[in-house]
């Protein structure tokens, strides 16, 4: 799908705008205006951090500082380094620096934090928040929900090559994930929880048959995981 919104691939069937602009008639002009990090990038590896931005900002007609870019994504400390010496997070780093140094207006992420920890990953978030609020669209594709959930203002839901689901996050949430887990503990200590889309009735029951405070009552809203899930035909996978 990224290959054909930036005019590297052929449509089948349909229409694409980009931009304005029809991304398989693009002019060099109009593919100056877009960057793209694909999930396997590579850059050569005998080269500095310096030395690869610098040399890609060549490309553009307007690029953005080297220096300045280095320091965006975090790089600064390893702008001598070449890149063979630099760890897996930060050649991903890298890749965004060369997908952002021609001041692209559109931003294309293909799956960026795929193989990262935990830490990384969030880091790597922090970074495409600051890309965000300098005023840069990013089209951005994870298999990573809690992601999508964490950075997205709005998201599509694709399943088997089909758009299926698509707005704000919480509106998914609101339209598609309607039960919520009541869970609560029985006078004998067992745990009992039921799913309801009526999780505020469930409460005032329990409330009134526990008469009063209810033990170990915990109330579940659904995640963008069950939203997903449901869209995509998986609900009972879990």
């Amino acid at each position: 799908t990224l290959e054909i919104l930036q005019g590297n691939r052929g449509r089948d069937a349909g229409e694409v705008s980009v931009l304005g602009a029809d991304p398989a008639t693009g002019t060099r002009a109009w593919r100056s205006r877009i960057g793209i990090v694909w999930q396997d990038e590579s850059a050569p590896a005998e080269l500095t951090v310096d030395e690869t931005v610098r040399h890609f900002a060549r490309y553009y007609p307007r690029p953005r500082d080297p220096e300045e870019v280095i320091g965006l994504v975090g790089l600064e400390a390893k702008a001598g380094s070449r890149i063979k010496a630099l760890s897996g997070g930060q050649r991903r780093r890298l890749d965004v620096a060369l997908g952002v140094i021609g001041g692209p207006e559109l931003l294309l992420l293909d799956e960026p934090t795929t193989g990262f920890d935990p830490a990384a990953r969030r880091q790597f978030w922090d970074l495409i928040r600051k890309l965000a609020d300098e005023g840069t669209t990013i089209l951005l594709t994870t298999h990573y929900l809690e992601e999508a959930e964490a950075l997205a203002h709005r998201l599509a839901v694709v399943a088997r090559g089909r758009v299926v689901a698509e707005g704000e996050p919480a509106a998914l949430r609101e339209r598609f994930g309607t039960e919520a887990t009541v869970e609560w503990t029985e006078a004998d200590g067992t745990t009992r929880s039921e799913r309801t889309d009526t999780p505020t009735r469930t409460v005032a029951e329990l409330t009134r048959r526990f008469d009063g405070e209810i033990p170990g009552l915990s109330v579940t809203r659904p995640t963008l995981e069950d939203v997903y899930l449901r869209l995509t035909g998986q609900e009972n996978a879990r």
